[in-house]
C-alpha cells in the first residue's frame, strides 16, 4: 500500500526562550496547520508517532492531547538528530503495513541556549565513558585529542580538518556552504536567521572549532513540525489527489563497522550511513542523483552538506567543495540544495527537523515554496543523520 503526505505545517524556529511557549503549544500549532492543510479532522487520526529528545517520556501524549482526546496509539520517538525523520518512517511503515489509513508524525524541541554536549539526548557535556556516543568520540579523540570546544563541532570540525588534509578541499568552500544556505533561508518566514552573508562574513565570524565559525554550524532552536500521511485509498476517498505528494522510497541505515574502521572523523560522523541510505533509496525507486530536482540535506555543519554531496553521488570522493563553489547547488544550478536555509540557517530543533525537512519539499514539490521556489519541481530527496547512530533518507515524489 502507497503512502502520501496531505498535509504538513510548521512553525517558525525559533532561538529557544524568545518565544513564551510550551512544547505543546509548538506541536498545537504545527499539527493544526497540517491537519487543515489536509483538510481532515484529528478524529481522522488513527495513530501518532511523536519525535523529540529533550522531554520526559511520554511527553508526546501530553503534546498531542492538545491536538484532541481521542484514545489513539501515541508512539513516542527518540534517534538523535534523525528523530523527526524516524517519527516519520514509522508513520509510513503504519500506512504502507495496513495499521492505518491516516497517520500523524509530529516532532518537536524546547531546547536550552548554547552547544550541545556531546551526550546525545540529555545534553550531556562531555563524558564520553557514559555517553551513547562515546565509541564515535574515542574515534576523534585517538586521532585529534580532545580541545575545550563543544564536542559536536569540534567532531564535525576535525572531519572538515580530515577532509581539507586529503582532498585540498578550502576554508572559503566550506564557508561557501553557509553563505549558500543564509542567503537561500532570506526566503524562508519559518527559519530562525533570514539574514544573508557573504563568504568573507561567514569566515570572519567567531570561530567554534577551526575551521568552523559560527555561521557554519547550526543553532539550538525551538519548533515543531507536523506531517499527515495517508493510504492510496484515503486519497481517493477524500478527494486529496491535489495535496498528495508520494513518498517514492524510503531508508534508514545505522553504523556499521564502517563507520569506525578508518579510524576518521569523516566516517563517525556518518558518511558510510548516509552512503548506503541513498543507495538503498535509489534502487527502491530506480532513479539516481541526476533525477533529483530539490534536496534537504542535514548540514548540522557546513562540512557535513559537502560529505553529503558525495553521500548522495552528486560528485565524486572529494569533489564536494569544488561542486559548492561551482554554484551547481543552488538556484540556478543542476540541483537546489536546501532552498529552506538548511539546518545552518534555518534552524534545528531536533525532533522537529526531519519533519520540517518533508514540509519544505512537500510545498517545493505541490510550487507553494514562494520566493525560494525551484521550478518545476518534482523529485525531492531528504537526508536526517543522527549521531549514535542513524541515517535516513527519504524520496518524494509530486
Amino acid at each position: 500500500m502507497k503512502a502520501y503526505i496531505v498535509g504538513v505545517g510548521m512553525t517558525k524556529f525559533e532561538k529557544p526562550e524568545t518565544r513564551d511557549w510550551q512544547y505543546w503549544d509548538m506541536v498545537k500549532e504545527a499539527g493544526t496547520a497540517a491537519l487543515t492543510d489536509a483538510s481532515v479532522a484529528y478524529e481522522d487520526i488513527e495513530q501518532a508517532a511523536v519525535g523529540y529528545c529533550f522531554q520526559a517520556s511520554t511527553a508526546g501524549q501530553r503534546a498531542v492531547y492538545e491536538l484532541g482526546l481521542t484514545g489513539i496509539p501515541v508512539y513516542n520517538v527518540n534517534n538523535n538528530c534523525a528523530t523527526g525523520s524516524t517519527a516519520l518512517m514509522m508513520a509510513r511503515q503504519f500506512v504502507e503495513g495496513g495499521a492505518g489509513d491516516c497517520v500523524l508524525a509530529l516532532g518537536f524541541e524546547k531546547m536550552a541556549r548554547g552547544s550541545l554536549g556531546g551526550g546525545g539526548s540529555d545534553g550531556g557535556a562531555g563524558d564520553f565513558k557514559t555517553s551513547p556516543v562515546a565509541r564515535h568520540y574515542g574515534i576523534m579523540a585517538a586521532a585529534h585529542g580532545f580541545e575545550m570546544t563543544p564536542p559536536t563541532a569540534q567532531i564535525f570540525g576535525n572531519a572538515a580538518r580530515e577532509h581539507m588534509e586529503r582532498y585540498g578541499t578550502t576554508e572559503a568552500q566550506l564557508a561557501a556552504v553557509a553563505a549558500k544556505n543564509h542567503r537561500h533561508s532570506a526566503g524562508n518566514p519559518y527559519a530562525q536567521f533570514q539574514d544573508p552573508y557573504t563568504v568573507d562574513e561567514v569566515l570572519a565570524a567567531k570561530p567554534i572549532h577551526r575551521p568552523l565559525t559560527r555561521l557554519q554550524c547550526s543553532p539550538t532552536s525551538d519548533g515543531a513540525a507536523a506531517a499527515v500521511v495517508v493510504s492510496e485509498r484515503f486519497v481517493e476517498q477524500h478527494g486529496l489527489g491535489d495535496r498528495a505528494v508520494g513518498i517514492a522510497a524510503q531508508a534508514m541505515t545505522t553504523d556499521t563497522g564502517a563507520s569506525f574502521a578508518s579510524g576518521t572523523c569523516i566516517d563517525a560522523v556518518g558518511l558510510p550511513m548516509s552512503r548506503e541510505a541513498a543507495r538503498q533509496v535509489y534502487e527502491k525507486a530506480g532513479i539516481g542523483a541526476e533525477d533529483l530536482d530539490v534536496i534537504e540535506l542535514h548540514d548540522c555543519f557546513s562540512i557535513n552538506e559537502l560529505l553529503t554531496y558525495e553521500a548522495l553521488g552528486l560528485c565524486g570522493e572529494g569533489e564536494s567543495g569544488a561542486l559548492v563553489e561551482s554554484g551547481a547547488t543552488t538556484h540556478g544550478g543542476r540541483w537546489v540544495v536546501n532552498p529552506s536555509g538548511g539546518l545552518i540557517s534555518k534552524g534545528h530543533p531536533l525532533g522537529a527537523t526531519g519533519i520540517a525537512q518533508a514540509a519544505e519539499l512537500t510545498w517545493q514539490l505541490r510550487g507553494e515554496a514562494g520566493p525560494r521556489q525551484v521550478p518545476d519541481a518534482r523529485t525531492g530527496l531528504a537526508h536526517n543523520i543522527g549521531l549514535g547512530g542513524a541515517a535516513v533518507v527519504t524520496l518524494l515524489r509530486r
